[in-house]
This record gives structure tokens, C-alpha cells and sequence, in this order.
């Protein structure tokens, strides 16, 4: 088996694979190794079939489990084994697609007012009004805010492309009220240093998306919804 092992390992780093994949790749191939205890150039094209029915049916794999296996065993047999087995051509895994979960108007409005921060709340019900990505409220800037032509002004948003979405009367006063209490000349939403050590106005960074998470995460403990 080292023997294979060697050849397996010159084979992924000639693919230019990268570290981790050559560790998975290997892991991959050695579970089916383990699982018929003999070495694989000895594993028939029948055994190849029946060992992926079993890890799907019998021990549940996950789709992203197995296209791990998928992609290891099939590289090992086509590459240092040199097989041709049809099978090796039609073995992947579906990616899983799960539907959203979605809010209800009303659940959405009982976690935002459950935020207990007021720049917290500001951010999140300018995210959930806006239809804005969580990186993309981040970095708003001051300027980007037209209050003229009532719309916001986005940059590097998916696929980095700017963007301009509509901006409501009613999301321009809590912007504009959060603004008031911190006046930074760049960041919508500054990063706030521990109390009484460092001003919001001087600033160097917005505030974190860790930040902002931990609050929507308790607000969402908080409203009681389970969804």
C-alpha cells in the first residue's frame, strides 16, 4: 500500500492540487481500503458500486462527504491505477438544496425591536429594509446616502458592482438620528471602542460583522422565535 500511497502523492502534486485536497484525496482512498481490507488495485469496478451505495445508504453520508470520496477514489483509480471503468464516469453527488427559512413581516419587526443597541438597530433594520448584504451596510459611508434622489448609493456589492437601492423617508431619520450621535465624517457605523476609552467620531474601521451578528443572534434568542 505505500507503494500506491507514494505514487498517489506524486500524482495530486503533478495536478497541482493543494495540500488539503491531497489529505482528503488520500483519506478518501484509504477508507475504502480499510473498508475491504485489501489493497485497491484487488477492488473491482462491483466493489467500487457497493461501497458508495453503502456510505449513501447504509452510513449516511452527506452529499458533501461523498463528493469528497467521489473525487479521491476516482482521481486514484484513473490516474495511478489506470482504470477505464465506466463507473468512474458517472459517479458525483447532488448538492444538497435546502429552502430558505423565511420571516414574516411581523417576526422580523419583533426581532429588530428586541436589538437593545441602538447602533445595532439602526444597522440591521437599515440591512432588513434596504435588501443590503451584510458587508455592504458595513461599509456605508456617509456620502453614500443621497437624500436628494432618496436612494443609497452601494459599493462593492456581489461581483463587485456598484448599485443604488431605493431609500425610504423612514430609514433616512434613523439613519440620520444614528448619525447624530456619533457625527464620524466617513462611517455610517463606526466601531466603538470600550466605553470612555475612544470616540465613535475618531474611528478608524466600521464596526464588525461579528459584532452586529452577536446582536441579531440575542435579539433572536430574545423574540422567542424559533424559526
Amino acid at each position: 500500500m505505500k507503494d500506491y500511497y507514494e505514487k498517489s502523492m506524486r500524482a495530486l502534486q503533478l495536478a497541482g492540487m493543494s495540500e488539503r485536497t491531497q489529505q482528503c484525496y488520500t483519506r478518501s482512498v484509504r477508507q475504502l481500503v480499510d473498508f475491504y481490507n485489501k489493497t485497491p488495485d484487488k477492488i473491482s469496478e462491483q466493489q467500487l458500486q457497493d461501497y458508495f451505495l453503502h456510505r449513501r445508504n447504509v452510513d449516511k453520508w452527506s452529499a458533501a462527504t461523498l463528493r469528497i470520496s467521489y473525487g479521491g477514489i476516482k482521481f486514484f483509480f484513473v490516474n495511478v491505477l489506470k482504470r477505464d471503468w465506466h463507473t468512474l464516469q458517472l459517479i458525483y453527488a447532488k448538492r444538497e438544496r435546502r429552502l430558505p427559512t423565511v420571516l414574516s413581516l411581523k417576526e422580523v419587526w419583533t426581532i429588530l425591536n428586541a436589538v437593545t443597541t441602538p447602533q445595532n438597530k439602526a444597522y440591521l433594520t437599515t440591512v432588513y429594509t434596504c435588501g443590503l448584504r451584510l458587508h455592504e451596510a458595513l461599509y456605508l459611508h456617509v456620502n453614500d446616502i443621497d437624500s436628494d434622489r432618496m436612494r443609497i448609493h452601494v459599493h462593492r456589492g456581489k461581483g463587485a458592482k456598484d448599485r443604488y437601492v431605493p431609500l425610504s423617508p423612514h430609514i433616512l431619520e434613523i439613519l440620520r438620528h444614528h448619525w447624530s450621535t456619533h457625527r464620524h465624517l466617513e462611517w455610517l457605523f463606526p466601531a466603538r471602542g470600550p466605553r470612555g476609552k475612544r470616540s465613535p467620531a475618531t474611528a478608524t474601521a466600521p464596526i464588525t460583522a461579528r459584532s452586529v451578528q452577536r446582536a441579531f443572534q440575542a435579539a433572536l434568542s430574545e423574540s422567542g422565535i424559533q424559526k
